[in-house]
């Protein structure tokens, strides 16, 4: 058995995508007879959730760290100062074979040295991917900074895990792995044993006649997610709908609060859409399960689990071309409709037959249906422990 260390941003019931995936990772790990400790951010003292425990690492407000943490460029070390001081104590008091940490905002950037336990980095999307693209001096120092401290926990891990095979391309090439000779392995993650049970006695909505067909986008409202894809594409559709050449539709946004809706939202977009935040679990079940169909236009993903999500729910998709998880998921699958360019224009022309016709839609679902089921936690601890185990092997002649 191997004591493990995960370090997250956030833990659930947080409801966010990192939170989710570290869910996924440690109770999967802990399934597989691990001894599994999380250091979370968002959080104080240490519980058990479940088989898994839980250490708070939250930076109390008026600390030295909450000062540095609003300093620009330089803040991006409050986090990992804080997750050193924690990680460390709990290894001096009983010892980790391994920590591990997402590469986003490089929260391990100070550990994996001398005397502390082997780092494998499990690589998410890099800032880099996922920020607006900086303005001012101070945001592009900021920017700047957060890219070096992700480039040098790479440098720093023994190992890494990626969730697709040009995931793990591109991560070589953002962080200058080059020829690199350390264990980089790729591992998906998995959905709860619950998802995958509800998704799949999960009816499709029937549709009455006049009845909207109901699109659902759960992600942020940025550029890399291919929000514009969405409300651009609600603009030409909904031009349609109103001419009575396509039939009604709606979009319901999770992960979307009112006050991001862009101001230059057209009117026929707006008249679609219906912004609700951020949903917990239930919730987000609750709207996949009332979808006709699942919006996933991201230009990049790392983890990818609204493809997976709705793949459970057997809900069809209309995911973008230029995002190699989505063809993977999506298109390789045939569990939806490809976007051939990340154009509002693209996206609208692979939404309309799903919105248009009820076959298109069933025959979507049918393979959505045949691809459910893959991402079990049992597949993705084994291929995290097979990884570790090569860490393991990789870090023994440094001495660690």
């Amino acid at each position: 058995m191997m004591r493990i260390g995960l370090i997250a941003w956030d833990y659930p019931p947080s409801p966010s995508g990192l939170s989710t995936a570290a869910r996924e990772i440690a109770e999967s790990l802990a399934a597989a007879g691990m001894d599994v400790t999380v250091f979370a951010l968002d959080r104080t003292g240490t519980a058990r959730q479940g088989a898994v425990t839980v250490v708070g690492c939250a930076i109390p407000e008026r600390s030295g760290l909450a000062f540095l943490r609003r300093r620009g460029g330089i803040g991006h070390l409050a986090a990992p100062l804080a997750f050193r001081r924690a990680v460390r104590a709990e290894h001096r008091r009983r010892p980790f074979d391994l920590v591990e940490a997402t590469n986003w905002y490089a929260p391990a950037v100070l550990l994996g040295g001398r005397g502390d336990p082997p780092l494998v980095t499990r690589n998410s999307t890099p800032a880099a991917y996922s920020r607006e693209r900086p303005t001012s001096l101070r945001d592009r120092f900021d920017a700047a900074t957060a890219d070096r401290l992700e480039a040098r926990q790479a440098q720093r891990s023994a190992a890494f895990l990626s969730n697709t095979a040009e995931h793990a391309r591109r991560i070589a090439a953002e962080y200058r792995l080059g020829a690199d000779r350390r264990p980089h392995a790729v591992a998906g993650l998995s959905l709860p044993p619950e998802t995958i049970r509800r998704g799949a006695i999960a009816p499709y909505p029937p549709l009455g006649t006049g009845d909207p067909v109901q699109l659902l986008f759960v992600g942020r409202a940025e550029h890399r997610k291919g929000f514009d894809l969405v409300t651009g594409a609600a603009a030409i559709l909904g031009a349609e709908a109103e001419a009575g050449t396509l039939p009604p539709f709606a979009i319901r946004l999770v992960g979307v609060p009112a006050a991001d809706l862009p101001a230059t939202l057209s009117p026929l977009a707006r008249a679609r859409i219906t912004p609700l935040g951020r949903l917990p679990e239930g919730e987000l079940a609750r709207e996949y399960e009332a979808a006709h169909v699942v919006l996933a236009p991201s230009r990049y993903e790392s983890f990818g689990l609204v493809y997976q999500e709705a793949i459970a729910y057997g809900r069809p998709m209309v995911a973008c071309a230029v995002d190699a998880s989505g063809q993977l998921f999506v298109g390789d699958t045939g569990a939806g409709a490809m976007a051939a360019s990340d154009t509002p224009e693209a996206m609208a022309e692979a939404l309309r037959p799903l919105i248009r016709d009820a076959n298109v839609r069933e025959s979507f679902r049918a393979h959505a249906l045949k691809a459910a089921g893959r991402f079990d936690r049992e597949r993705l601890a084994a291929e995290t422990l097979a990884l570790y185990r090569q860490a393991l092997l990789a870090a023994a002649p440094q001495g660690r």
